[in-house]
């Protein structure tokens, strides 16, 4: 069975979705960078292992995730799953775990990378938002998609309500990334696109708002 180690920064509800997926692969661990991270309990109490590696007790970047990298292998996961954890990562650390390392957006990449995603889309009047599973490269959410599921944006959204009806697709379609993971049924290829086994795609089209 395959393993798992989750990154998170503070409430973990992306992690929570996961724990509660019945995936087919083992947990190994969740690993915060914030010992006050409210995810860890809730990990805790399900009996899962637990770690704190605090950004703030290293000189910069590149000794953080250095120690980061330490701690996750203790556990030999197969895939590191980025759940609300909010650093940059090095080069060097997403090289050492090319090909097993994804995260999960709150905007349909690659439009709206980095932070503010609901505000930046409202602001600009987009009529369709969403969220993205993607495999994490060293450009800064813009790695292959494994994922994507669009919402509309409503004339009524504000940026609060709006988040939420992204965030309930985020934990729809982050379980079934890792699952696909975990099951063998998708790899990164050497050209960077992700390859799906025997996995057809739909072909509606979705409108917002919609033809008369």
């Amino acid at each position: 069975m395959k393993s798992i180690v989750i990154l998170i920064s503070g409430r973990g509800s992306n992690m929570q979705a996961l724990l509660e997926a019945r995936l087919p692969c083992r947990i190994a661990a969740v690993i915060s960078n914030r010992a006050d991270a409210k995810g860890l309990n809730i990990a805790r109490a399900r009996g899962i292992a637990t770690a704190v590696v605090e950004h703030r007790d290293y000189a910069d970047r590149n000794s953080f995730d250095a120690a980061l990298a330490d701690t996750i292998d203790t556990y030999q996961p197969d895939f590191v799953a980025l759940a609300g954890f909010m650093r940059i990562l090095t080069p060097d650390f997403v090289a050492r775990y090319h090909g097993k390392l994804v995260n999960i957006h709150p905007s349909l990449l690659p439009a709206y990378s980095g932070l503010n995603t609901h505000a930046r889309a409202l602001h600009d009047g987009v009529k369709i938002h969403g969220c993205t599973v993607h495999f994490v490269t060293p450009d800064l959410d813009h790695g292959p998609i494994i994922i994507q599921a669009a919402v509309p944006v409503l004339y009524h959204d504000t940026e609060q309500s709006l988040a939420a009806r992204v965030l309930h697709e985020e934990h729809r379609i982050y379980p079934q990334a890792v699952r696909w993971l975990c099951k063998g049924q998708i790899e990164l290829s050497e050209d960077g696109r992700v390859i799906f086994q025997n996995r057809k795609q739909a072909s509606f089209t979705m409108f917002s708002p919609g033809l008369e």
